[in-house]
């Protein structure tokens, strides 16, 4: 009994506790790692895949908008590239397509009234005008000789009534009058310089700019 007590005394201590605790420690490390791991490639790689997949459509969806993206007025040049008619110009623009006509056809020097010629250049655009189903911005225009009769005080004045003959002109040919505006600009706008009678000439004009009608 003696000798087996000091048997027990001098062993040395188990390790047999330690090393399973050490052993399923390391277990649980390595699961807890692949685990991690797993979630890792899970949450990664499909959100990857569908970024670049997302990447892709938005890309394409892009150049698809892109592609369809025109001026408003795009197509509004090819129908009136044949038009010729002495005295109106065809001017494309960020707006529209204007088509100038020079004011001596129209109007004699000074007053609003349609001359003949006038009214026949102006009926020359009535078909095309009213196939146009956009809106018809009728402008008026004048050099920078003042003006100053009981009639026309100013610039201004005989422009806009100008332009207001023309749009009157327009409805009484059948062209509908909720898609036509008249616009008096003066001397604001010159296309040229006033410094010359050529000059001068050329600002003195009725500008009918056709905007195409806003996509729904």
């Amino acid at each position: 009994m003696q000798n087996h007590a000091m048997q027990r005394l001098l062993a040395p201590p188990s390790t047999a506790g330690g090393e399973e605790e050490g052993w399923l420690t390391s277990y649980l490390d390595v699961l807890t790692l692949l685990l991690t791991l797993f979630v890792l490639l899970l949450a990664i790689i499909p959100r990857g895949q569908g970024d670049d997949a997302t990447a892709t459509e938005v890309a394409a969806s892009v150049a698809s908008a892109g592609a369809g993206i025109q001026p408003r007025h795009e197509g509004l040049s090819p129908r009136f590239a044949n038009l010729d008619i002495p005295g109106v110009r065809v001017i494309e623009g960020q707006q529209g397509v204007t088509l100038r006509i020079e004011d001596n056809l129209l109007f004699p020097s000074g007053r609003s009234t349609l001359l003949d010629q006038g009214r026949t250049t102006i009926a020359s655009l009535i078909g095309e005008l009213k196939a146009f189903d956009g809106e018809i911005s009728v402008e008026g225009h004048t050099d920078n000789v003042p003006i100053s009769t009981p009639q026309f005080p100013s610039n201004w004045d005989l422009s806009a009534a100008r332009a207001i003959a023309v749009v009157r002109y327009l409805v009484g040919q059948g062209v509908d009058a909720s898609r036509l505006r008249a616009i008096g600009y003066g001397d604001t706008r010159p296309a040229a310089s006033n410094a010359t009678s050529a000059g001068r000439a050329s600002n003195r004009r009725v500008d009918i700019l056709l905007t195409a009608p806003t996509p729904p």
